[in-house]
């Protein structure tokens, strides 16, 4: 199995084919639990919430509809479901948590690493001059792809907050690239 490109194994999946399954798990799973740990200091949500994505494509693996990557489509469902369990909990994360986590991640994600390299470039230093609620707001909406609703969810911050932290960074950025356009 291990010589099957992903679409293939999704298609076996559709077949009721559990190897298939096992080996789409075992390609995907140390990556999506180190990407979904970037977003909740809880490990055994971040477990959950995979393990919840790989039952979902198993009753329905044809919702990949082909298009695209089939990481980035398994990231869709992976941190939609992260959102869903973070709704779920009886307990809200007390502000003090979710600020330090947010704050001082102990490990930079993927999106975080690409953010550092561009900051020679003027997107970088435009994006460095951002608060961190204003990068975190992005990061939710542009880079994971998340809906305003679903990206207050995962902050712990109302909807009308996101959308107003989305529209001033946006805001921030043209300006700061403006700038830097007029004065090579």
């Amino acid at each position: 199995m291990q010589h099957l490109t992903d679409p293939e194994l999704l298609g076996l999946v559709g077949q009721g084919d559990e190897a298939a399954l096992r080996e789409l798990v075992e390609r995907h799973t140390p990556w999506l639990l180190l990407r979904l740990g970037r977003r909740t200091p809880d490990p055994d949500l971040a477990a959950e919430a995979v393990h919840d994505t790989f039952v979902a494509i198993w009753k329905n693996p044809r919702s990949f509809r082909g298009e695209g990557d089939v990481g980035a489509w398994l990231w869709g469902i992976a941190i939609r479901q992260l959102v869903s369990r973070l709704r779920r909990r009886a307990q809200p994360m007390p502000m003090e948590t979710r600020l330090l986590s947010a704050l001082s991640p102990t490990v930079r994600s993927a999106e975080d690493e690409l953010l550092v390299a561009l900051e020679h470039g003027a997107v970088g230093a435009a994006l460095s001059t951002l608060s961190p609620e204003l990068r975190q707001v992005l990061q939710a909406t542009v880079i994971d792809g998340l809906s305003t609703r679903e990206a207050a969810h995962l902050l712990g911050i109302p909807q009308g907050t996101v959308k107003s932290r989305a529209r001033i960074a946006r805001s921030r950025l043209r300006e700061q690239l403006i700038s830097r356009e007029a004065c090579p």
